[in-house]
């Protein structure tokens, strides 16, 4: 995979202060109130930012970093655990990303399905998939699986929540971007990954969860995003 410009997204500050640190940064650009940073890491081509949270948000800056170049589109961070088997710090590769929180079924459609839209659950590339899979067995192995990211303007703090997640929409995770970049990258016919370290188990607890690990779970994400870099 030869890509001229890799574009690397993170919803938050801690989820791309890594790559600031690391990075050659080379200039910056800022649309629509977000800021690109232009640069080279491990000799490739990179444009960065920092979204901010929510849908509106990553689609608008999945947007723009399209139009500013970018071919392929990793989006690295953070997400809560809906596959019981995942623990804080374990790392979910996107097999694809849905709307959990998108419900039309008043008028017949599944829950997650985007009305009229060609489609509803968009597929990460494979090849994406793969380097993401093996840097996660390099740096955590046994800490990661490949699953659905569900998307939604929600922070989900529900155990009842989590399990119709879970139960009903084959979720992995949950977080408040990746459908939305999905869906724009589907749009645009470009390859992408999402990459997500769990900050908390999504239930009850998740409040005290995710202030207290989202730093660690940035970091691991952020390893993944640099492995992936040397290989594209």
């Amino acid at each position: 995979m030869a890509y001229n410009r890799i574009g690397i997204i993170g919803a938050m500050a801690e989820e791309i202060n890594l790559l600031h640190k690391h990075a050659e940064v080379t200039g910056e650009t800022t649309k629509a109130g977000i800021t690109y940073y232009s640069g080279h890491l491990h000799g490739k081509s990179i444009i960065f930012c920092k979204s901010g949270v929510g849908k509106v948000n990553a689609a608008v800056c999945t947007q723009v970093l399209i139009d500013l170049g970018a071919e392929v589109v990793l989006f690295t961070g953070v997400a809560g655990a809906v596959d019981p088997r995942l623990n804080i710090g374990d790392i979910v590769v996107s097999d694809s990303c849905v709307q959990h929180d998108m419900d039309v079924t008043p008028l017949g459609f599944a829950r997650g399905t985007i009305p009229y839209h060609e489609r509803s659950e968009f597929a990460a590339d494979t090849q994406l998939v793969k380097l993401a899979v093996a840097a996660c067995e390099k740096h955590y192995p046994g800490r990661s699986l490949q699953g659905k990211v569900l998307s939604g303007d929600q922070f989900i703090a529900s155990r009842d929540t989590v399990q119709m997640l879970y139960e009903q929409m084959n979720g992995a995770c949950a977080e408040m971007e990746g459908a939305a970049l999905a869906q724009v990258c589907d749009m645009n016919s470009i390859p992408f990954v999402v990459i997500r370290s769990m900050s908390d188990k999504a239930d009850g607890s998740a409040h005290v969860n995710f202030a207290e690990f989202t730093i660690q779970a940035s970091d691991n994400s952020y390893q993944i995003i640099d492995e992936m870099l040397q290989h594209l």
